[in-house]
């Protein structure tokens, strides 16, 4: 799957499934994905709906960083995201371990 797909059509899904995730994050947070199909994403979770638009939008409470690749395997179960952290596959700016936490249940 696509990180444009990811982002802007499985990750609503998730979230229409389980409104309460977006609740429980309620928070701004972007997306930057570099390489092929990458780009920049906003994830707004403090709205009811259409939490997903492209592009940076609004101040966010953290950026996320990762190559399309990596991002796609993360998202697949093929590469762990903590993992992907600690080698610096997966980045966070600024780090925020709770939101993290959170949005980890989301991209699970």
């Amino acid at each position: 799957m696509a990180v444009k797909d990811i982002l802007e059509t499985e990750i609503p899904k998730r979230l229409t499934d389980k409104p309460e995730l977006a609740k429980d994050i309620n928070a701004v947070v972007h997306f930057s994905i570099s390489g092929d199909g990458g780009g920049d994403w906003t994830l707004d979770c403090t709205k009811t709906e259409g939490w997903v638009t492209p592009g940076k939008v609004g101040e966010s409470k953290m950026t996320i960083m990762a190559a399309s690749a990596d991002f796609e395997k993360i998202i697949n179960k093929q590469m762990n995201a903590q993992m992907a952290a600690m080698q610096g596959k997966l980045k966070f700016k600024p780090m925020d371990m709770a939101l993290a936490m959170k949005l980890a249940k989301l991209m699970g």
